[in-house]
């Protein structure tokens, strides 16, 4: 007897040895004790607006974390009654569970029975090493490490962790990302049933999805209501209520960015430099705060979308009056000319191989005039989204919107504003696409000639045969490059005759942010997106500011702002103010290239810098005849600052006039002091150096 007793206790010590030896072989490969004491879930980065309102998420995973009593007992209750009703009884496997798993799996021979307890789902979430396919290894693996889990963790903190990880289909992953996918809410305001339906996904994300197969959605929704009855967690009044519920709030449309070309761009910014700032922008759950200013951002959004109609309505106009050119650019022999016109008309999507051809494109930036920071972004169409940023990666002609430039070259070279040059045409010569030398005779965009004209009224007039005397007669093509660099255009200047009328292309953000030097006395902000960016804990990361400097003096930059402000007053931008009413002291530029390719309007108060652009990305289709930027870009831009004024209470502030600034009494004709025999008279501005003298 005592033999035999021996033999069972050697037999029982083998098993209990080797058991020993299979938990510390598998032990080796899960995560140490301290991984478990630092648990870091991947979590998505918010992007703020500048006033804290969200406006886009970057995530591989779509994770919030959020802290237990944040949600509600009602979620945690449900989790239990579904995924483990012993959770606050058993030390992490639930050996009632697991005995009757093994007897079922052993009798069929198949993993028919599951017994996993929230702990070592938990584990499964956690740790890739522990694997995702079903075998004897991971369900021993799952079982040593949520023992590891239950020995650092309070049962509080376990829920806490796993309502924060478990994946609930889509992509999203943790019930506040679950709960704002699916019903649009915080996981705070959910429902009984919201939150027995978010459980009953759990089993099968994909099956039960209330997006993809609502009945079976609501089929689980009833189960679960049903675990939480009978385990005591609801009363039978509210199982019944909340059982008799269909649901009509499921949020089916995956919400999309607000401001996406921003966001973007915000996006790019980032990944070119988190590497050095040691962030991981989809995953570690940082707080990006963004210079974007949403409310100014929905301005734009509708005042450039309901211009960019006008002018696809007016292109649909003149392109189907033109059947050679309509046939040519819709391939008419290969796509049915009603069904191109129908989604011309926008009742439907144009085929995507005729967009670049056919579809009117946008770009629109507006920046805080004194510090540089964007305010409003807008890339192209928001009903044709793409990955093509046209207000920070598109090369477009300027066309008059360049003239400033050649402008400040004179005012800088001590011209004063009443130079008079004629306004006759002038040939040049320049190159063709062939490269072959060829003779050029530029008009104005009317073709309107006159006598000797003054440099404010060739700029308020937009006279391009001014532009080209001023390149030929006082600053010659390589003095305009000169300018242009040192306010800031990095795109390829071409120093040659043709830059009087705009010729060489520019990205709309350098050109916005290279205007705002005008407005802010000479000096330049570098344009920034991102203002700071935190981690998960609130902790500081980076801090973003504008790298300013003076570019131009404080004189030439008033004289520049003064000349600008007649373009708007009573120049080729007057619509600004008689049409849409926007009275703010403001200066600009209307924009056109050749065959109308190119339509820009490029603006500033003391406070807001902004600039719209319209155009076809296959250059160089016209948008239609007529369509300056006058007629096809001003009234986005002047609708958008009236109302972005209004928003922000901006009181009318007039350009401050520096000292080296005069104001004089000349002869209206002569533009010299008045004399016994000046008829009229008028006020002009000048350096003391070239003010006119007695």
């Amino acid at each position: 007897m005592i033999n035999y007793f021996r033999s069972y206790l050697k037999i029982i010590s083998v098993f209990i040895l080797f058991g020993i030896g299979i938990v510390f072989y598998l032990s080796r490969e899960l995560p140490s004790l301290e991984r478990l004491e630092t648990f870091d879930p991947a979590m998505l980065s918010t992007l703020y607006d500048r006033n804290g309102e969200i406006i886009g998420e970057f995530f591989i995973q779509k994770r919030v974390f959020i802290d237990i009593e944040e949600i509600p007992e009602h979620m945690k209750n449900a989790t239990i009654a579904s995924e483990d009703k012993r959770f606050y009884r058993h030390w992490g496997v639930d050996l009632q569970s697991f005995g009757r798993a093994v007897v079922v799996n052993l009798s069929s021979m198949q993993f028919r029975q599951g017994f996993s307890t929230i702990s070592q789902q938990l584990a499964r979430n956690l740790y890739k090493e522990i694997g995702f396919k079903d075998s004897i290894g991971r369900k021993l693996k799952e079982m040593i490490t949520a023992v590891q889990i239950e020995r650092t963790y309070t049962k509080e903190e376990i829920l806490e962790m796993y309502l924060n990880t478990v994946h609930f289909g889509h992509g999203t992953y943790g019930v506040e990302s679950a709960a704002k996918r699916f019903f649009n809410k915080k996981a705070s305001e959910l429902t009984i049933g919201e939150s027995a339906m978010l459980v009953g996904l759990l089993p099968s994300p994909a099956n039960y999805s209330p997006l993809r197969n609502l009945n079976k959605a609501i089929e689980r929704r009833s189960i679960v209501l049903k675990l939480m009855y009978n385990q005591d967690f609801i009363t039978y009044d509210e199982y019944m209520n909340e059982n008799m519920i269909i649901p009509d709030n499921i949020f089916k449309e995956i919400p999309k960015g607000k401001a996406p070309y921003f966001t973007e761009h915000v996006r790019r910014t980032l990944e070119k430099i988190d590497d050095e700032l040691g962030i991981n922008i989809y995953e570690d759950g940082l707080k990006i705060y963004t210079t974007l200013d949403y409310r100014l951002q929905k301005i734009a959004e509708d005042a450039v979308m309901s211009t960019l109609k006008k002018n696809q309505d007016t292109f649909n106009d003149q392109l189907f009056q033109d059947y050679d050119q309509f046939s040519k650019l819709a391939y008419l022999g290969i796509f049915p000319e009603d069904s191109v016109k129908t989604m011309l008309k926008g009742e439907k999507v144009l085929y995507e191989e005729l967009q670049k051809s056919l579809l009117i494109q946008c770009a629109f930036i507006a920046i805080d005039t004194k510090t540089g920071e964007i305010l409003a972004m807008i890339g192209g169409r928001s009903d044709y989204l793409d990955q093509y940023n046209r207000s920070t990666q598109a090369m477009r002609q300027p066309g008059s919107v360049f003239k400033p430039y050649i402008y400040t070259a004179a005012i800088d070279n001590n011209y004063p504003v009443t130079t008079q040059l004629l306004n006759q045409p002038v040939s040049l010569y320049r190159r063709n696409a062939q490269g072959e030398r060829e003779k050029w005779t530029p008009k104005n965009y009317d073709d309107s000639t006159g006598g000797l004209t003054t440099l404010r009224d060739g700029l308020r007039q937009s006279l391009n045969l001014i532009s080209v005397r001023l390149v030929q007669e006082l600053v010659p093509p390589s003095q305009v490059k000169s300018v242009a660099q040192r306010m800031q255009i990095s795109s390829p200047i071409r120093a040659v005759d043709a830059i009087a009328l705009g010729t060489s292309e520019v990205i709309p953000i350098e050109i916005v942010s290279s205007y705002a030097i005008f407005g802010n006395k000479g000096i330049y902000s570098t344009p920034i997106a991102i203002t700071r960016i935190e981690n998960k804990y609130g902790q500081i990361i980076k801090e973003f500011k504008t790298v300013q400097k003076e570019v131009l003096s404080p004189e030439t930059a008033y004289v520049m702002t003064n000349l600008l402000q007649s373009v708007l007053d009573n120049g080729t931008a007057g619509s600004a103010r008689w049409r849409h009413r926007f009275r703010h002291p403001a200066a600009g530029k209307t924009g056109t290239t050749q065959n109308w390719s190119d339509a820009w309007f490029v603006g500033y108060t003391p406070s807001i810098t902004a600039g719209v652009w319209y155009g076809i990305d296959q250059y160089p289709i016209s948008l239609g005849k007529g369509q300056a930027g006058g007629v096809a870009a001003l009234p986005a831009w002047a609708i958008f600052m009236r109302e972005a004024h209004k928003t922000l209470n901006i009181s009318p502030e007039p350009f401050e006039r520096p000292k080296g600034v005069i104001e004089v009494e000349i002869d209206s004709e002569t533009k010299q002091l008045p004399n016994p025999r000046t008829k009229s008279k008028e006020k002009e501005i000048f350096f003391p150096s070239n003010a006119p003298q007695s």
